[in-house]
Formats: C-alpha cells, structure tokens, sequence
C-alpha cells in the first residue's frame, strides 16, 4: 500500500471562532460543506467540522512542523481575541517545540526539528 496523505478531522465548539484561529495562524481556508472546511499551509492540510466532541478534543494532539520556531512564536504570541493558551518555547533533545491549545481545546505541538531528527 502506497500512502500519499493523511488527514485529521478536529471538532470545534465555536465553528466560526475556531476558523478564525486557523486563518490567524497562517491557514488558507476552503469550504468542503456548510459543516466541514478545509485548512491547508505549505501543501499540508486538516479538516475542521462544526461539530464538537469534548472528550476527543481534550486528548488531540497534534505535531505542527516548522522551519522557524521563532517565527511561530512570534505569530502565536500576537493572537488575539480567542480562548487559547500556550507555553514558550521549550528545547527539547530533538528539537524546540511550542505547546499551543486550540479554541476547542485541541493541543498543538508547534515543532522545530533539529536537523538530524528529520
């Protein structure tokens, strides 16, 4: 079996404010459905639902890939206007790494790899 793609589906408890977050963050957004949009960024992509499930999105975690950790950093810290929280950054042996948690409670792993974890 060949894979070329692997998706995730996150619920949103507040599906407009959770686009918003995902714009803010640098997404491109596509409508699938009413109830379904599509995030994409540098050929990556989720799908976020206007559905909520409460105890998946407490336990999602996600790895998010950066090239510039500071960068991302600087983008998560200049968020405004939702019900987020974040950590700075941390550096790990394998690299630096951002937790962020989502609107709907989803945890972020904002990663910088070192070069050799890659």
């Amino acid at each position: 079996m060949k894979i070329d793609d692997i998706r995730v589906f996150i619920s949103s408890n507040n599906y407009e404010v959770s686009q918003s977050f995902y714009q803010d963050l640098g997404f491109k957004m596509d409508y699938a459905t009413e109830e379904l949009s599509i995030f994409e960024n540098g050929g990556c992509t989720f799908f976020l639902q206007k559905t909520y499930n409460q105890v998946l999105n407490t336990q999602l975690m996600l790895q998010l890939s950066v090239v510039d950790i500071n960068e991302a950093f600087q983008v998560i810290s200049h968020l405004k206007g939702f019900d987020i929280k974040y950590e700075p950054i941390k550096v790990e042996p394998w690299g630096k790494v951002i937790y962020l948690w989502g609107p709907s409670g989803e945890l972020w792993h904002v990663t910088e790899l070192n070069k050799a974890s890659c």
